[in-house]
């Protein structure tokens, strides 16, 4: 039990209260900033962001039969999502901080069927729609870098 109180709140990210899945996303583009410091690194980060994805359904159905459906200390799902956000974007703090904004732009509104995912049962609910938001997030990204030069 303590492993899934740990892992869902990122290690312990969700407990600070108000603004804890922002404080996850920022903590993740920090880490995620000086993990490909050296350059982008395709296999690790896929796999990284495949186990963390994996481990947060998990952990999600573990801690929702303790603190109920999608509990606001369950933060996990922002770290996948903010790394899907990021996959195959060249790692530059510009490119970082717009990734930022455009996940939680959608994992905060909603739009265009993310909110319907919460819906599913579990972990997976807690899961895909963060997940949902990341790929948004990231195609609106990978536009922004490839024809807006920045």
């Amino acid at each position: 039990m303590l492993f899934h109180k740990i892992t869902s709140t990122s290690f312990g990210i969700g407990y600070i209260g108000k603004g804890a899945g922002t404080a996850a996303a920022v903590a993740t583009c920090v880490v995620w900033y000086y993990a490909h410091a050296d350059g982008f690194n395709f296999m690790p980060a896929v796999a990284a962001t495949i186990l963390i994805t994996a481990l947060g359904i998990w952990s999600g159905n573990v801690v929702e039969s303790i603190w109920g459906k999608d509990h606001n200390r369950v933060v996990i799902d922002e770290v996948a999502g903010m790394c899907i956000t990021l996959l195959w974007i060249p790692v530059t703090p510009l490119n970082i901080l717009l990734g930022l904004i455009l996940f939680r732009f959608f994992d905060i509104v909603k739009p265009l069927f993310i909110r319907k995912l919460e819906d599913l049962p579990g972990g997976w609910g807690v899961m895909f729609d963060d997940v949902l938001a990341g790929v948004y997030a990231n195609i609106l990204l990978q536009l922004i870098v490839r024809f807006i030069i920045i």
